[in-house]
């Protein structure tokens, strides 16, 4: 650490009763008053150094033979005073990093320019700082530290931003360039640095030494110096990324245990202290929001949802937050169901989580991943001659193109199965509206769920821990359900599921029907009475038996479950009994029983067994029909 002596006499300031005073032969004539400390001093070696005293004793009507000056709003306090007075008297001062913000701010109030005395101390003290203090990484970073005592001052005087630009700079040169002698606030020493191998000083640059030093910053500086640095352009934005990681996991730590209740908070002793350091956590977050490097990738899918949820706790405001989500939306497919796990605490919303911003989430990522539309570029001469010359030449545009697609393809599949485990979390909050659930499972396309098992086990929850849902409403869940994409033993879960509606246990049991009969290398036709209650519901059986495959064996991936996979028919055909009773005895909303639409397609009271032999396929083993 830099430092510079000034002066040459010895200290002679002492204390007596509370007021300091000089061991001179010559008597006081000058009191200076500074909160509540008093000084015994004389005019002459003060007055010639520092213009403001002049004036101020000029102006002054005290005729005592100790004029009284008194100085309330002295920057720096009285240590700065002193070292102001010492300089004056010519008695020796240390000036370093930790003192020279606030002796300079001192010196400033009271004019001690070049105007009443040529190498005045403020003079010495910008050419100590431009020369040495700034040079320095540790001593930048101690004087900028400093300014937090005198922000006004520091700011008027230009030293905050002289700090700032140095650290900066400073950043954007290698280790081995800098002059270190400095020791960072984890207690490592990095003037090794200085001393180690070439490899060890490029680990240390590519890792962001700088960072964690930063850290330590206050917001105000930390967000000044952030942008300098960033404005510079030499720094990588993972690099960035990685700085304000560390940032927050320095000052936003474990954050719910002082907002814990903040949902349904009272007027307690403590409420006053909690908003102080809510207000000051929240500055923190929106202030890291704004500084987030624009390039994707350049932090974690995992940081920007924890931010997210920090902004939730602490009732960030809603830009940052969608600007998070956008964030987010961009990389979704890194994410974890814990991450999408972000509590509410609305007070207008009742849910355990968060849906809203999940969707808003979703939207974003639709967006970004949108295939894209532009034409191809026309081919200039020289392309053409040159693709001319070789047949293996590939446009790079069309490349680059298919690779895009490939990724957002793929991006999209990881994401639509994120989103049903999302969706099996919250499906067990008994108040999660179902129109969420529903946009929820409808934001993802069809072609990105390869299967619906996931979301079927999220419908299977969601109908158990909501079982006041209404039938009108449960056809509402079901019908984003796809019962072609159904696993064997999802199948036959759902076939033996009483909550399902009776058209989603149908539409189970005739595709079981249909992959049977694939399976054994025949597609019959559908039964009337199948084909009846499908039309009834608006599906197109010709385009449901095409979908199911031609004759012979379809892919392996889409190979249908056997007659044999069934463990129970006998239950499934009480299941489907209940739910036919159940269709006879269906109550419209004015109170009339309504004539059941499926009572015409099945006649289950007369000869249940003859109706649903159909839906069997016709190759079972004999030990299976028994």
């Amino acid at each position: 650490m830099k430092f510079m002596k000034l002066g040459s006499r010895p200290d002679t300031f002492y204390t007596t009763e509370a007021v300091r005073s000089v061991s001179t032969e010559v008597s006081s004539d000058l009191i200076i008053q500074i909160k509540g400390y008093r000084y015994l001093l004389h005019k002459f070696p003060l007055f010639s150094k520092c213009l403001r005293l002049q004036r101020l004793c000029s102006e002054s009507s005290n005729s005592s033979p100790q004029q009284l000056i008194q100085l309330p709003d002295f920057p720096g306090g009285v240590e700065a005073f002193e070292i102001c007075a010492k300089f004056c008297y010519g008695i020796t001062i240390t000036l370093s990093s930790f003192n020279i913000v606030s002796v300079r701010c001192a010196a400033e109030y009271l004019q001690m320019t070049e105007e009443v005395e040529k190498g005045n101390l403020i003079c010495k003290l910008d050419c100590f700082l431009n020369s040495c203090i700034l040079r320095g990484w540790k001593d930048s970073m101690l004087t900028l530290q400093s300014t937090r005592s005198l922000p006004l001052w520091s700011e008027e005087l230009g030293i905050t931003s002289r700090c700032i630009d140095a650290i900066a700079l400073k950043t954007q040169a290698h280790p081995s360039r800098l002059n270190w002698l400095h020791i960072t606030s984890r207690g490592r020493d990095d003037a090794s640095l200085c001393n180690g191998t070439e490899s060890q000083r490029h680990r240390t640059a590519s890792k962001g030494w700088w960072a964690e030093d930063i850290a330590e910053l206050g917001i105000d500086l930390y967000w000044q110096t952030m942008v300098a640095i960033k404005a510079g352009g030499r720094i990588p934005a993972y690099l960035i990324g990685e700085a304000l990681k560390i940032y927050a996991s320095r000052w936003l730590p474990n954050i719910c245990k002082y907002v814990n209740g903040n949902k349904h908070s009272g007027n307690d002793q403590g409420s006053e202290a909690t908003s102080d350091i809510t207000s000051k956590h929240r500055l923190i977050l929106e202030s890291i929001v704004s500084l987030l490097p624009m390039e994707k990738g350049s932090v974690s899918c995992g940081f920007l949802l924890k931010l997210l949820k920090a902004g939730n706790i602490l009732g960030a405001s809603y830009s940052s937050k969608i600007e998070l989500a956008r964030r987010v939306g961009l990389q979704l497919e890194e994410a974890n169901v814990s991450d999408l796990l972000i509590p509410s605490l609305s007070y207008t919303n009742e849910t355990a989580y968060d849906v809203d911003i999940v969707l808003s989430i979703l939207e974003q990522f639709m967006q970004g991943l949108s295939p894209p539309t532009s034409p191809p570029r026309a081919k200039t001469s020289f392309e053409k001659r040159r693709r001319s010359r070789s047949a293996e030449h590939i446009d790079y545009e069309f490349q680059e193109s298919r690779r895009s697609s490939s990724a957002s393809h793929s991006s999209k599949l990881k994401v639509a199965k994120l989103v049903d485990e999302y969706l099996q979390e919250i499906a067990r909050d008994a108040n999660l509206p179902l129109s969420k659930v529903i946009a929820l499972a409808e934001a993802i396309p069809d072609f990105a769920r390869i299967d619906h098992d996931d979301l079927y086990r999220a419908i299977d929850i969601y109908l158990k821990s909501h079982p006041e849902l209404s039938k009108s409403e449960r056809k509402k869940l079901c019908r984003v359900l796809d019962c072609k994409k159904l696993s064997m033993e999802a199948c036959m879960h759902a076939a033996q599921n009483e909550l399902l509606p009776l058209r989603v246990v149908v539409q189970v049991l005739f595709f079981e029907h249909a992959r049977a009969a694939v399976a054994g290398g025949q597609v019959t036709d559908l039964p009337s009475n199948i084909k009846a209650l499908f039309v009834n519901h608006g599906d197109d059986t010709s385009r449901i038996q095409q979908q199911l495959g031609s004759k012979g064996t379809g892919p392996a991936d889409d190979e249908w479950c056997t007659a044999s996979g069934l463990k129970s028919p006998k239950s499934k055909l009480a299941t489907l009994r209940m739910k036919l009773a159940e269709e006879d005895n269906d109550i419209d909303d004015n109170g009339h029983v309504r004539t059941s639409k499926l009572k015409g397609v099945f006649s289950i009271p007369s000869r249940p067994k003859r109706m649903l032999s159909k839906l069997w396929p016709s190759n079972r083993s004999v030990s299976e029909r028994h």
